[in-house]
């Protein structure tokens, strides 16, 4: 006999679980009939065929979006992603989330995101050139500085946005670095770029926990996604003291009670490109003693802080009830379903949302498209300030604002967002401003 999963649930799209968050929000917020019909749906979306010709001669043909969600409060922003589940739903429901990361950081953005449905580890450094640069071949009439602005996702990273802002150069017959953020330092890029996901969560964490008197030696650590962001965070937390004692990627994991050592791991992981290659091999398992441990294990750790940093629907209605962390900050995004948000609830998990968490990334990309356009450019050091004087600021008015409504810091996240949107959309224009015809 099999339990029949409600339709309600089964059948939920992304992008209707996504929207689904903003239910509890619009309970705290006045906003236009206007503005809110906006938001329902995404401005443009874009579907590309991109023929590559492959190292063997012959022609595949990939499949590409771009999506832009809104972009009132101005031009669109996003990353770029390669992977085999990329999807319209997928890059719609991110672009969606973008939407309201920027309003919630004051970004003068709105929200975009972009995506190739393939495995980029099953093409050569070549082929991925000829499949980025088609990418933008394809698209280049959909994006630009002052209307959508690209930047690394999962899976790609600064080589691939310098090969996307070099095409977007060529097709323009002009050197044009502020349409691509995350790029080499040496085509325009930040300083800070690479780690800016991993810092801004850094700094929301630090300012979140001592209002629940958490003291970071006294708090254990699980990180599910041990690539660039999930690593560096790690390796922060752990040099302030938090004791890191689990970590995986999509190969499984490591766990040890007494803590891990993580600038190994990360060594390691960077040399032999995998999770598998610390399994006890040459000296990391006279480092510490550890257990090898699946992803799903690590979600059911009995941690403190459980920082899903891989995937979105990593938790679920399904594996819930097993979550024992007492917090959990999500630097993927989506990582948690809405019907899981309910059930975390109810067994008094705080939950800190991607939108606010993982936002350093897109902020520190806002500080390069500022720097390209300027042609002034900021110290590693300068660019940190800035970032943890943004992510603190946002993060103690979300609190804030989740203490004064009562609300989970997710709502109160779209609540600080959604106000920002309603003005901006409002500002355009509303049914009362014409129906009353009066200046």
């Amino acid at each position: 006999m099999t339990i029949e999963t409600p339709k309600s649930v089964r059948e939920l799209s992304l992008f209707e679980d996504a929207r689904k968050r903003l239910d509890k929000a619009l309970k705290y917020v006045s906003m236009s009939e206007d503005a809110l019909r906006r938001l329902k749906y995404p401005k443009a979306s874009l579907s590309v065929s991109i023929p590559v010709r492959m190292d063997n001669g012959s022609l595949k043909i990939f499949q590409g979006y771009r999506v832009r969600y809104d972009d009132t409060r101005g031009p669109g922003k996003g990353g770029v992603r390669y992977h085999p589940n990329v999807s319209i739903d997928e890059v719609q429901s991110l672009a969606f989330w973008m939407t309201f990361k920027c309003a919630l950081l004051n970004l003068p953005f709105g929200g975009a995101k972009g995506g190739i449905t393939l495995n980029p580890k099953e093409l050569s450094r070549q082929e991925l050139e000829r499949l980025s640069r088609g990418y933008i071949d394809a698209i280049a009439d959909f994006i630009g500085p002052n209307v959508d602005i690209l930047a690394p996702d999962v899976y790609t990273n600064a080589t691939i946005m310098g090969w996307m802002m070099d095409q977007y150069s060529i097709i323009k017959r002009q050197v044009s670095p502020a349409v691509v953020t995350g790029k080499p330092l040496m085509m325009g890029g930040s300083q800070g770029r690479n780690s800016a996901t991993a810092m801004g969560a850094f700094y929301a964490i630090n300012t979140i926990l001592p209002q629940f008197e958490q003291i970071p030696q006294q708090t254990t650590v699980a990180v599910q996604g041990f690539g660039n962001v999930g690593a560096i965070l790690a390796e922060l937390l752990a040099q302030a003291g938090y004791k890191v004692v689990a970590v995986s990627d999509s190969q499984g994991g490591l766990y040890a009670p007494q803590g891990l050592d993580i600038p190994s791991i990360r060594q390691y992981k960077n040399e032999n490109r995998g999770m598998k290659a610390v399994y006890c091999k040459d000296t990391v398992c006279d480092i510490v003693e550890h257990k090898i441990i699946s992803n799903k294990e690590l979600l059911a750790l009995d941690v403190d802080i459980l920082i899903p940093a891989a995937l979105e629907n990593q938790i679920t209605a399904a594996n819930a009830p097993d979550i024992k962390a007492k917090y959990i900050f999500e630097v993927a995004n989506g990582p948690i379903t809405s019907a899981a948000d309910e059930i975390l609830e109810g067994q008094g998990v705080r939950v800190f949302p991607d939108i606010l968490i993982n936002a350093g990334g897109v902020t520190v990309s806002y500080f390069e498209w500022v720097q390209n356009r300027s042609g002034l450019y900021w110290t590693e050091a300068e660019v940190n300030q800035r970032l943890e004087q943004k992510m603190v600021e946002e993060t103690e008015q979300t609190w804030r604002i989740a203490q004064n409504t009562g609300a989970s810091m997710r709502t109160a996240a779209y609540i600080h967002a959604l106000n920002r949107l309603g003005e901006a959309l409002d500002a355009k224009g509303t049914r009362d401003y014409y129906v009353n015809n009066k200046w």
